[in-house]
């Protein structure tokens, strides 16, 4: 019978894996690290008379000194034939991958272990119509993605690498297996995962693959959002996400995938900013000091609304209410890239508040816990990151300004409410309650009288307790108690703010 082209191997090819074959000297790696549960499933498989590799990206792992997160077996053991071996494993697909559970830190895991395969008739761009499971190692290998996640290994450690992998890791390249438009042609979430590749690994992308990547880039369109959004996640939280938005970028990606930031590409902003709106966003992005992929995104898309709100008046750019046409942009992306909503309301409540006005002497604490009930307490501190990276990526040179810190010292003081009546376990309505007594200034005075016998003894500091010192005090001159109780409660209130001034160096 036919094969079908799809499953041939082209003669370059061939010649590329010969070539590749003969440079292999000594590719054992001596003392290699293959997790105990997934050893013992390729021993199995082994002493069953199948051939048993590990895959893919524990292999690139391996071989650049990073723990591996997964671990992929492939073998030409038919899956009927591992569901023999393993009598807990699960084939529930039919792409020949079973799933084989095994206990590890408490916890309990899964392999994939996937027989030998060539897959043909991409009709979706994403899944293969056509599988046929083969019986050789470099047949299964020709399909993959990637040259750095074509290499297998087995149990020694000895490296199969027929695509150059190891080469490429050595140069840091991110390169297709064969030819790259037939590759992203087969997936085109490929053409995410190269620039996520490069993101994250700090690879630069070969010439061809990306031209083939810019030839292409529309496919992306044909990827479910979901899988886009886990990519762009991994992109952002990347030791590299600058890098890897600008990949998008260049490849032309990045107008299927974020139309509404590429619009602010080549856009001018006003006196105050030296980059346009697409490269502040970015620099904003680079600069966000939170490793939290949230507050990046916040970074990425707090502007991103400044392209519509953009105006001249009397001769200077200006974009008022940018700030909510972003949140409202940020959460019209984030539904359709399909984020939970907690997440959604996360980062459209910091791009909101991003512009929070703040000057030291002109804003009270009433003021400030304002700003703390209207971004919510949670979210002070990723609130800082975000103006941090905003004055970085505009091309500021400090961080974090006087007034910066001054403000994360009013954020410590107010949100603690150091030395106030509040930290007391009851209040005016249990005095109330228990003495049967009115509103009025009786109750003010008793409850500062009782937090100055707690400041001299935190122990005391229970409801039935403080009740029960109450109670004597009822018939006493509560002026001169409160009085002495103030002067008490002032001392360690500035004691508390000259702690809180020295943590925040105000």
């Amino acid at each position: 019978m036919k094969q079908s082209p799809a499953l041939t191997q082209s003669t370059s090819e061939l010649e590329h894996m010969e070539n590749s074959l003969k440079q292999l000297n000594d590719n054992r790696f001596e003392n290699v690290e293959i997790e105990e549960p997934v050893q013992k499933i390729l021993d199995k498989l082994i002493k069953a008379n199948f051939e048993a590799y590990i895959v893919g990206g524990c292999v690139r792992d391996l071989i650049m000194g990073r723990e591996p997160h997964d671990w992929d077996i492939t073998t030409n053991a038919r899956p009927e034939d591992v569901l023999a071996l393993f009598k807990k494993s699960k084939y529930e697909n039919d792409f020949g991958t079973v799933l084989v559970p095994y206990h590890d830190k408490d916890k309990t895991q899964v392999v994939e272990v996937t027989t030998y395969r060539s897959e043909a008739n991409y009709d979706d761009h994403r899944h293969p119509s056509e599988i046929k499971f083969e019986d050789k190692l470099e047949k299964d290998l020709s399909r993959r993605d990637f040259t750095i996640n074509a290499m297998a290994m087995d149990k020694d450690g000895q490296i199969i690498d027929y695509y150059g992998g190891q080469e490429d890791i050595q140069q840091k390249i991110i390169r297709a297996v064969g030819d790259p438009l037939e590759r992203f042609k087969e997936d085109a979430l490929r053409l995410m995962r190269a620039v996520r590749f490069s993101a994250t690994l700090g690879f630069t992308i070969e010439p061809q693959t990306k031209e083939a990547i810019s030839k292409l880039a529309e496919s992306i369109t044909l990827v479910a959002n979901e899988r886009i959004r886990d990519e762009l996640i991994k992109i952002i939280a990347s030791p590299n996400p600058y890098e890897g938005m600008y990949q998008l970028h260049d490849t032309k990606l990045l107008q299927y995938i974020l139309p509404e930031l590429e619009a602010g590409y080549g856009i001018p902003q006003n006196r105050h900013h030296i980059y346009t709106i697409f490269d502040h966003s970015l620099l904003s992005l680079k600069y966000c000091p939170s490793k939290d992929y949230l507050v990046r995104l916040a970074a990425l898309f707090h502007d991103i609304g400044k392209p519509q709100a953009r105006k001249i008046i009397n001769g200077q750019i200006t974009f008022y209410n940018h700030e909510y046409i972003s949140a409202n942009l940020t959460k019209n992306i984030m539904t359709r890239l399909r984020f939970p909503k907690d997440d959604i309301n996360r980062v459209t409540n910091l791009v909101r508040n991003h512009m929070f006005y703040y000057n030291v002497g002109e804003v009270t604490e009433a003021s400030v816990r304002r700003l703390i009930a209207k971004t919510g307490e949670q979210n002070l501190a990723d609130l800082i990151d975000l103006r941090i990276a905003d004055r970085l990526g505009s091309g500021t040179a400090k961080a974090k300004p006087y007034k910066l810190r001054h403000l994360e010292y009013m954020f410590d003081k107010v949100r603690h409410d150091p030395i106030s009546v509040k930290m007391l376990k009851i209040n005016g309505t249990d005095l109330m309650k228990e003495f049967n007594l009115r509103p009025g200034p009786q109750i003010g005075a008793l409850l500062d009288v009782l937090l100055a016998n707690v400041i001299n003894d935190p122990k005391l500091n229970e409801p039935s307790t403080l009740l029960a010192m109450a109670k004597p005090l009822l018939n006493l001159n509560l002026d001169e108690l409160r009085q002495q109780a103030k002067n008490i409660i002032d001392e360690e209130r500035q004691t508390e703010d000259r702690r809180i001034r020295r943590q925040h160096r105000v």
